[in-house]
């Protein structure tokens, strides 16, 4: 059975570790995944998710995990941007679970909890070029893309939604 639940503490590095596989198939990362998972470790990508606690719980967020049978799937969160604006983050799902509406449960579970804390919008960012499904997702869900001047082609764009 498929559940969408609050993280657990001892989690984090599961669930770090399902983002990484994921993204290693989106970004075509032809590197061992343990590999690319030290580089990118190296780089800081995932920062936010080493506290987990204050990145998300204590800035008026969530972390959710989408888990079948105690084995971590997917993953999505929010977190306070500013006043009324919350971020859209770590919405990442294994592929081999893609078409299957788990994307959409957890995006409403995510979307139902930005309401309940007073949101008026959410924002997200992601990359047009390799993440075209998850833009077209994204738009059907109602999401608009907000301009960023300075930005170029291969550059990750803002997308935001009324709530």
């Amino acid at each position: 059975m498929i559940e969408i639940r609050r993280i657990k503490p001892d989690e984090w590095l599961a669930a770090k570790r399902v983002i990484y596989r994921v993204a290693q198939d989106v970004f075509n990362d032809a590197r061992p995944l343990d590999e690319s998972i030290a580089f990118y470790e190296e780089r800081g990508e995932l920062k936010d998710m080493d506290n987990i606690e204050q990145s998300y719980f204590e800035n008026s967020g969530i972390f959710l995990v989408m888990a079948e049978d105690d084995t971590i799937i997917g993953t999505g969160a929010i977190r306070k941007l500013e006043e009324g604006v919350c971020e859209l983050k770590r919405l990442w799902l294994l592929t081999e679970y893609h078409g299957k509406g788990l994307g959409y449960r957890i995006i409403q579970r995510l979307l139902s909890f930005a309401k309940e804390k007073g949101y008026q919008r959410i924002r997200l960012e992601t990359s047009p070029v390799y993440q075209k499904r998850a833009v077209e997702f994204y738009k059907r869900l109602g999401f608009c893309e907000i301009p960023i001047p300075s930005a170029d082609d291969e550059e990750d764009i803002l997308m935001e939604m009324d709530l």
